[in-house]
């Protein structure tokens, strides 16, 4: 943007020294770099402060599939890439050896609640231990949670969508074994229900950054438009300031000033629903800093818009 408003101006002065409204002098002619200078300090330095800006990409959160129980996979219900609602089949485990248990421990509660029938009658009649009665009441509290447990891991054996969204990369085929554990997930679902929008910001420029000032967004995925948005937060934490167990002492080369992420969200609710997740874009915020430099970041976003038709990345 510097070098486009230095190209105007030395075309305005070229055709003020050809209609000898200026003298053709070193002054003019070096007229330029003072002009970009001034540009720089007086205009673009201020405008990172009062308008930041920075990269930005979609994000939506995903979930590895992971079954509550082992087996062997009967049908697959769910097509890649296909919307989803939530509660909707996935894929189901063949259910046999779990409905074989949970009719186990029916035919067994129904023995013991049989037996502490008979026992209570026999205690009323002081044919009976207090003992028996407690020890059967005991055995049928036992039966019922085994069997509330085993009731679980029977309608487990369906595997649902947990929100609204979509599974990708399903390569998951009837016969397949599946285990419960989280390093064998059977595929990514990615969740429609909220779409997030994280810009990167240096962290000189985000010292205005406050929730619910207006921002812009110009997208790879749509070239030549600007989209509104608002910002939700400027995260309080980056990794770098995280503190991990570990067994080493701490790197102090390995600091250094990551940029601080910002969480926009878009205004059109339709779009944000069309965005694919990690769609690249480029971010404006304008904050109440610096507001007449603002027009100029507005310039820029609009001539980023429009080089999206030509650059690819």
């Amino acid at each position: 943007m510097i070098i486009f408003l230095t190209l105007c101006y030395v075309a305005v002065l070229f055709l003020l020294v050809k209609l000898r409204v200026l003298p053709d002098n070193l002054f003019v002619r070096l007229s330029p770099i003072g002009f970009m200078l001034l540009l720089f300090l007086f205009l673009f330095v201020p405008m990172q402060w009062g308008a930041p800006g920075g990269p930005a990409v979609v994000i939506r959160a995903a979930v590895s599939i992971v079954p509550n129980v082992p087996g062997q996979v009967a049908e697959v219900n769910v097509e890649p890439n296909k919307p989803v609602k939530k509660g909707d089949v996935l894929f189901r485990i063949d259910p046999t050896q779990y409905q074989a248990k949970v009719d186990q421990l029916t035919a067994q509660l129904k023995l013991a609640e049989l037996r502490l029938q008979q026992y209570t009658q026999l205690e009323a009649r002081d044919a009976g231990s207090k003992f028996r009665v407690e020890e059967a009441q005991a055995s049928v509290a036992s039966l019922r949670a085994q069997l509330s447990d085993a009731q679980w891991q029977l309608d487990s054996t369906t595997v649902r969508a947990p929100t609204d969204g979509f599974a990708t990369n399903v390569a998951l085929r009837p016969g397949a074994r599946v285990a419960a554990v989280p390093l064998a997930a059977t595929m990514p679902f990615f969740d429609t229900s909220e779409t997030m929008v994280g810009a990167q910001i240096h962290q000189i420029y985000a010292r205005f950054i406050e929730p619910g000032q207006k921002a812009e967004i110009t997208f790879k995925e749509f070239p030549g438009q600007v989209f509104s948005a608002t910002v939700e937060a400027l995260l309080p934490a980056i990794s770098q300031g995280q503190l991990t167990v570990s067994g080493t002492a701490i790197d102090p080369t390995g600091v250094k000033a990551d940029p601080f992420i910002v969480r926009l969200k878009l205004d059109d609710q339709k779009l944000a629903d069309k965005l694919h997740a990690g769609a690249y874009g480029q971010a404006a915020i304008y904050t109440s800093s610096m507001q007449a430099t603002h027009v100029i970041r507005r310039v820029m976003m609009r001539m980023q818009g429009w080089m999206n038709y030509l650059v690819p990345i």
